[in-house]
C-alpha cells in the first residue's frame, strides 16, 4: 500500500552520525560522573584510610558516634580508647574513628600543620567537684536571701507593734 522510497547513501551516514553522537555523549556523562563524584570520594576513602593506619597510643580522637577519647592501643582492625573522668576503657573498630584530634608521635600533614599553627582556646571544663560547689554556694545563697526576708519582715512587724500601742 505504501512505498518507501529510500536512497542507500542518505540513511547510513545519517543513522551512522546520529549513533556516534551519542555514544560520545554517553562517554562523557561517564566521564563528569567519575570525575565528579567517584574520584573524589575515593580520595577521601584513601585519606581516612591513612588517618586510621597512623593511630599511635596517646592520640586524641573523634569517634562517628562523636565519642571523645585518648587512644591506649591499636591492633590490626580494633582500637581501645579511654574515656571520661573514670577512665573507661572502649574497645571499637577502626573504621569507627572519624578523625584525630591530637596526634602524639605521628607525623604532622598539612590539616595537622595548620592546627598546630592556630592558638588553642583553653576551655575550663567544670567538674563534678566544682559542679557540686557551685551548686551548694547556690543554696546557700539562696538561703541567706529567705533569712534576709525573714528579718526584714520581723523588724516590720516589730514597728507595727510599736506602732499599735502608741
Amino acid at each position: 500500500m505504501f512505498a518507501y522510497a529510500s536512497s542507500s547513501g542518505s540513511t547510513t551516514t545519517g543513522g551512522l552520525g546520529g549513533s556516534w553522537m551519542s555514544w560520545v555523549i554517553i562517554i562523557v556523562m561517564f566521564a563528569a560522573i567519575y570525575f565528579l563524584t567517584i574520584r573524589p570520594q575515593n580520595k577521601r576513602d584513601k585519606e581516612a584510610r591513612k588517618m586510621r593506619d597512623s593511630l599511635r597510643p596517646g592520640d586524641e580522637i573523634v569517634t562517628i558516634g562523636g565519642i571523645y577519647g585518648k587512644v591506649v592501643r591499636v591492633t590490626d582492625d580494633r582500637v581501645i580508647i579511654m574515656v571520661g573522668s573514670e577512665k573507661t576503657k572502649l574497645e571499637m573498630a577502626k573504621s569507627a574513628i572519624s578523625s584525630v584530634i591530637t596526634a602524639s608521635a605521628a607525623p604532622a600533614s598539612s590539616s595537622t600543620k595548620a592546627k598546630a599553627e592556630e592558638p588553642e582556646k583553653e576551655v575550663a571544663k567544670p567538674t563534678p567537684k566544682t559542679i557540686k560547689k557551685l551548686g551548694a554556694a547556690k543554696e546557700v545563697a539562696e538561703a541567706a536571701e529567705k533569712a534576709e526576708e525573714v528579718v526584714q519582715a520581723a523588724e516590720e512587724a516589730a514597728e507595727a507593734a510599736e506602732k499599735t500601742e502608741a
